[in-house]
């Protein structure tokens, strides 16, 4: 942890600055007295609760791909790699960290902030980046940071496993400096009936414990390497199709495991980004092109896909 990192921590409860204590090897709030261990070099202000299987998925499986990870940053915030050198940024639920890795190699300053120990792959990741990355395990609704502290802040696949996503987007929407830029990408509401089916069988997931769920993923990993079954099959049941088999167990899993999926219109992100102050909103098209899937995309058929869209912090 560098000195500035340190400095800028703040007590999620109360919003006090944090002391920094030798033994135990923790921070300690100087109002309320709350003890924030540190494990691995990384300050934990939360366990993982509902959101375990985040944990095992990305200390599990190795899914960071550069250059696709460089397109899929650029696509899903609209941020450009040049104009981050130098600046502060928030990778808010940094899952495993490969957003943060490509934010970090730029010469951004980043912080990742996940609600899981998939923190420690983050750091792992990164760790040649350690003069310009730091990790939290955090609460997004009680990050340890002051408000409109980031220049950059995004959220890419996270908001939306949470029992409110309004309520995460909102408190992570402080966190943006006047003039800086918030980037959100949630899950799409799809046709009803996918909608009704994909609930239908998400009561049964939820439910089975991880070695079980693994092995269904491990089948539609297979049908997401067939040609025809990718195409088609998955618009009515959701498996991935990435190019990589252990994506497509990981990408699957993370679809099948978590407590809470919530899917959402275009229309609702755009009026939380004016609800919590932000102009010059812009909805980012797809990462993939193409007639046919433009064509599914604009009749929310695609199960899987987004709604993204980046906004600007309006001056106090």
């Amino acid at each position: 942890m560098n000195s500035d990192f340190q400095s800028s921590l703040r007590c999620p409860d109360c919003g006090q600055s944090l002391i920094f204590l030798e033994r135990p090897h923790s921070f300690s709030c100087s109002a309320c007295d709350n003890l924030y261990p540190i494990r691995n070099g990384i300050p934990r202000f939360i366990a993982d609760e509902h959101l375990a299987s985040f944990g095992r998925q990305w200390t599990t499986y190795k899914v960071a791909h550069d250059e696709e990870d460089r397109n899929t940053f650029v696509a899903k915030t609209g941020f450009q790699l040049e104009e981050l050198t130098g600046k502060l940024v928030l990778d808010a639920g940094c899952g495993g960290g490969r957003y943060s890795k490509i934010v970090a190699e730029t010469g951004g300053i980043v912080v990742g902030a996940d609600h899981t120990q998939a923190v420690d792959k983050a750091s792992e990741l990164c760790h040649l980046h350690r003069e310009n990355t730091d990790f939290v395990q955090a609460d997004l609704k009680h990050l340890p940071f002051p408000e409109e502290f980031f220049d950059f802040v995004f959220s890419i696949g996270v908001m939306h496993h949470d029992v409110d996503t309004k309520s995460v987007f909102d408190a992570v929407a402080k966190m943006v400096k006047p003039g800086g830029r918030y980037a959100v990408w949630l899950y799409r509401k799809n046709q009803w009936w996918q909608e009704w089916l994909n609930d239908f069988v998400r009561k049964r997931t939820v439910k089975m414990n991880s070695e079980k769920l693994e092995r269904w993923c491990k089948l539609g990993a297979t049908l997401g390497g067939i040609p025809f079954a990718n195409k088609t099959l998955n618009k009515i049941l959701n498996f991935s199709s990435h190019p990589n088999r252990e994506n497509r167990i990981c990408d699957t899993f993370d679809w099948y495991a978590p407590k809470y999926q919530h899917h959402h219109a275009e229309a609702e992100l755009v009026a939380w980004f004016e609800e919590a102050g932000f102009e010059e909103i812009a909805i980012l098209p797809p990462e993939k092109s193409g007639r046919f899937y433009r064509w599914c995309y604009q009749r929310n058929l695609l199960i899987g896909s987004g709604v993204n869209a980046v906004g600007i912090r309006r001056a106090s």
